[in-house]
């Protein structure tokens, strides 16, 4: 006998807040028609509808476990777009979309994803679009680099480019989050090995062994650029602007790491002072591009 479609709407929301992406892309696809319509009646353009209807999308995602009545999932999901459009009309910019709380500086970060299933289906789904898409997406939704002036500086792109990418990235997602049927890998144990490496890297820095752990790890022929403008190309320019940072007092300690398939964030906050709390206003974010196992390019922003 076939449940009821009000049943089994609430058994697929359900399914979707332990952690399965296919029950919630199913979840979403039923009730796309009134999230669309919501869109389209505060929203004057088609184009501008379908974006709040994919961010909508990628917010449920992220906060299927705050929905506490799994019967009124299509209430839930159409306020989630109208949230979406008003935003858009008072600031036809950005839209902050926080898909992960982890660069929110609280709470346990090297356990963030662990348990997560959908999580890890995001990871999978990110690592799968074109490298110019999935650096815009890391840094836009996983890292506090999130202006798009701040990223057009860390990707040597014009912002106009980087709202494009996060358009067609926000399209494929959400087109893969309603067509998700399998599960993924665990991700926990990804993510604890790059904390550990962004450890393994500040550790050396702090100890002197910087170049000689770049040497084990990196590519020699690695890119640096920097957003002030500087640029180098070896392992050695590498060392000595780290050697002589610490020398200068000050000393990086990493404050949080992003990640997906050959792109990884590193949050460095520069303390002036080991021995004291206090500490730089200042960080310092290094996007780390790989190929092959070895990082290949490097850009690194500094936020006042």
């Amino acid at each position: 006998m076939l449940a009821h479609p009000a049943e089994a709407g609430t058994e697929l929301a359900l399914l979707a807040q332990r952690g399965d992406a296919g029950a919630l892309g199913e979840l979403l696809a039923r009730h796309r028609a009134g999230m669309m319509a919501v869109a389209l009646s505060v929203l004057p353009r088609g184009d501008e509808a379908e974006d709040a209807v994919q961010d909508a999308a990628l917010i449920a995602l992220a906060r299927i476990g705050e929905l506490r009545d799994p019967a009124a999932a299509g209430p839930w999901l159409r306020a989630i777009v109208r949230n979406c459009c008003r935003m858009r009309l008072r600031a036809r910019t950005a839209l902050p979309v926080e898909l992960l709380e982890a660069a929110s500086g609280s709470g346990d970060q090297d356990s963030l994803l662990e348990g997560r299933a959908l999580r890890d289906w995001v990871a999978h789904a990110i690592g799968e679009l074109s490298l110019p898409l999935r650096t815009v997406t890391l840094l836009r939704y996983f890292s506090p680099v999130t202006a798009y002036e701040d990223i057009a500086a860390l990707c040597g792109v014009p912002s106009g480019t980087v709202r494009r990418r996060l358009h067609e990235a926000r399209r494929l997602l959400a087109g893969k989050l309603t067509a998700a049927r399998d599960g993924y890998a665990d991700g926990a144990a990804d993510m604890s090995r790059h904390w550990a490496e962004a450890r393994h890297a500040a550790a050396a820095g702090n100890e002197g062994t910087f170049e000689a752990y770049l040497r084990d790890s990196w590519h020699p022929e690695v890119t640096g650029a920097w957003s002030t403008g500087r640029r180098t190309r070896g392992i050695p320019p590498l060392g000595e602007v780290m050697d002589r940072n610490v020398s200068a007092g000050m000393r990086p300690h990493v404050a949080g790491v992003s990640a997906t398939r050959e792109l990884t964030l590193w949050e460095i906050e520069v303390r002036s002072d080991e021995d004291t709390e206090r500490t730089c206003s200042a960080y310092a974010y290094w996007l780390l591009s790989s190929q092959r196992g070895r990082v290949r390019d490097l850009r690194v922003f500094f936020a006042g």
